[in-house]
């Protein structure tokens, strides 16, 4: 018997994965077939027997894209440029490495003699064969030992004392640096604390995860004023993204709840070179609004209704609508309705072809109006006629694509007449990968403290990727700027370099 959990050899698995596809096939064909039957027993009208049996063919198009499919938008991209390209394999990447050099003596290859003169080979001074090699230097944790000089007067009565190097805290053990590491670990390359220190005792450092947990919050708790700041500078762009995902709250409050803990929302708000982050205990209204406060510009979202509700309450802002999730719609109806699928997404995807002419930002802002009043203006009023020419089933997913965009249409459209409207809320969503691969790691925060940690350290370590700035750098100058009693900068304010900072 076929044991597919422990089965290694890949073409057998995908045998029994395409047997166990057809006899699905088959099973679905009959209980389709028996849902007629039944529905025509009890006496149904032959509209309501049409919706029926076109909604469960719909969950048996979309349960096999689910199963077998690509994902929607990589599987379209891949039928519009037709085959892959070959892969041409791996050369050489230019590195910014520090260079070490090793030179190897001669050794048993100097006893060498020459089968023509019969005399022993001598070093020729100055030749080598040269080549690279990447290396690893073993991470080590010291201890330093910090000598303060003091000096006296001759009378002895005034002694002064080399100054202190800077601590996150008066009693801090562990060093600045130490404690951007253990951030780093933990919001960038998604370490959990445990894991960390389990790490660390490897390579010889004993210390247990909530020491490491004291530091990353002294770390958040430095950073706090300039948190503020940075959603200030967010708030004075003429357009910002924004989106939500959940996170998970861990702790005693999260138990009392039920389940795997409380679930929480991180609210994302993003432009080119910043993202801010708040976590929140709700998905409505009172979370969008602390979030977007007396913004007037445009706001760039999905069909979430909070944000909607929130405009139409009185906030000072436009909002514009994202086409990838139209887009999306579209293709989740294609297995059912490919005709129609493909006509909505050839036109989308012409508008993604028109504005991909223009550079991005605001060079790119003249010859982009220009653009989509020409090319994109027709090939939306054309999308506005089609919609109401389809005959579609109430409950069918065509008809769920066309409400849904029809009813997001206002704020679809709004880029016509705004050059600095984004096509898509994607750059957004990508602001959020960060956040959403940690709580994968470690499961999100296991108190409110942890949130408030998270949401801090999140944004400024993700606004300096955005930025092009090396995050260690950028911790360690906004640290020594608290420190100092000085203005925090935020990411973009530094100088773009990819330098480590030296200790």
């Amino acid at each position: 018997m076929l044991r597919l959990g422990v089965e290694k050899d890949i073409e057998v698995v995908r045998q029994a994965a395409l047997l166990l596809e057809a006899e699905n096939q088959k099973l679905v064909q009959k209980i389709l077939v028996l849902q007629r039957e039944l529905l025509q027993l009890k006496g149904g009208d032959p509209t309501q027997l049409a919706l029926k049996l076109a909604e469960l063919e719909q969950q048996l198009a979309q349960r096999n894209q689910t199963l077998f499919g690509d994902s929607s938008e990589r599987r379209a991209k891949t039928k519009r440029s037709g085959a892959k390209p070959p892969q041409r394999g791996h050369g050489p990447k230019k590195q910014n490495l520090r260079e070490v050099e090793q030179v190897i003596d001669l050794g048993p290859v100097a006893a060498t003699v020459c089968e023509h003169c019969k005399k022993a080979v001598e070093e020729w001074p100055g030749q080598f064969e040269a080549s690279d090699e990447i290396d690893v230097i073993t991470r080590e944790f010291v201890c330093k030992k910090i000598k303060r000089k003091k000096a006296r007067c001759k009378c002895h009565r005034t002694i002064v004392t080399a100054p202190a190097p800077p601590k996150l805290f008066p009693s801090a053990r562990y060093s600045i640096d130490f404690a951007i590491l253990v951030v780093i670990a933990k919001y960038l390359d998604h370490l959990p604390l445990e894991r960390q220190a389990r790490i660390m005792k490897r390579e010889g450092l004993d210390v247990d995860s909530q020491t490491l947990w004291d530091y990353v919050y002294a770390v958040a708790r430095i950073l706090r004023p300039a948190h503020d700041q940075l959603r200030d500078y967010l708030l004075d762009k003429a357009v910002v993204g924004v989106d939500e995902t959940w996170w998970r709250l861990m702790g005693a409050e999260g138990k009392r709840a039920g389940g795997d803990g409380k679930r929480w929302q991180v609210w994302s708000l993003c432009g080119n070179d910043a993202v801010y982050y708040q976590l929140e205990d709700t998905r409505g209204l009172s979370a969008a609004e602390k979030l977007l406060k007396n913004y007037r510009g445009v706001v760039m979202a999905d069909g979430y209704g909070v944000y909607s509700a929130l405009a139409k309450k009185g906030g000072g802002f436009e909002l514009a609508h994202c086409w990838s999730h139209v887009r999306r719609k579209f293709l989740e109806a294609e297995e059912a309705f490919p005709e129609e699928a493909a006509f909505a997404t050839e036109r989308i995807d012409a508008l993604f072809h028109i504005d991909g002419l223009c550079p991005t930002g605001p060079p790119g802002d003249a010859m982009r109006a220009k653009l989509r009043a020409e090319r994109s203006r027709p090939v939306v009023d054309e999308i506005n006629r089609w919609v109401f020419t389809v005959t579609a089933l109430p409950r069918s997913s065509l008809r769920k694509a066309i409400d849904y965009m029809l009813g997001l249409w206002k704020g679809l459209t709004r880029f016509l007449d705004d050059a600095r409207i984004p096509l898509s809320n994607n750059h957004t969503e990508r602001s959020l990968r960060g956040p959403v691969v940690g709580r994968k790691n470690h499961y999100g925060s296991r108190s409110r403290r942890g949130t408030e940690a998270a949401a801090i350290l999140y944004s400024f370590v993700e606004s300096a990727k955005l930025a092009d700035v090396d995050p260690h750098a950028y911790l360690r100058v906004a640290i020594l700027a608290a420190l100092a009693g000085e203005r925090i900068p935020l990411p973009h304010e530094l100088v773009t370099t990819t330098a480590m900072p030296s200790p």
